[in-house]
């Protein structure tokens, strides 16, 4: 059993369920950006549970880059809610604006900061996969 997949695994599935459970329960309209995080984080759930299940030690080729350009995506969508300058540079074509935050706990946890935070650790645990390998 592999520590590293399963801890990314687990993740991937908070990840999407968090983001199920606000646009499903609470009604939160995903912005474009949400959109695209889900996109690159959704995948994430299937891939990580077969290389899992069949101990493929070699999955960190795959995610690595969905998950380093969903951390990508995740700082800019985060830079956007939080710098009032960054707000002019982009805007979305959705009727939700990108820079709306459905939550703000303790001042800087938005959706795309949890989203950032999942990526991270999927990318720190391929990391450490393809390290011990």
């Amino acid at each position: 059993m592999n520590k590293s997949i399963l801890f990314a695994w687990i993740t991937s599935i908070i990840a999407m369920g968090g983001s199920l459970f606000f646009s499903e329960q609470m009604g939160f309209i995903p912005c474009t950006l949400c959109w695209y995080q889900r996109i690159l984080m959704y995948p994430l759930v299937i891939l990580l549970g077969i290389a899992f299940y069949k101990s493929d030690k070699e999955i960190y080729k795959y995610i690595l880059p969905l998950s380093i350009i969903g951390m990508a995506m995740s700082s800019y969508h985060y830079t956007i809610q939080k710098i009032p300058a960054m707000q002019e540079f982009h805007t979305c074509t959705s009727g939700v604006p990108c820079s709306g935050q459905y939550i703000n706990w303790f001042g800087f946890v938005t959706i795309p900061f949890l989203a950032l935070s999942a990526f991270t650790i999927i990318t720190i645990s391929m990391i450490v996969l393809w390290k011990r390998k």
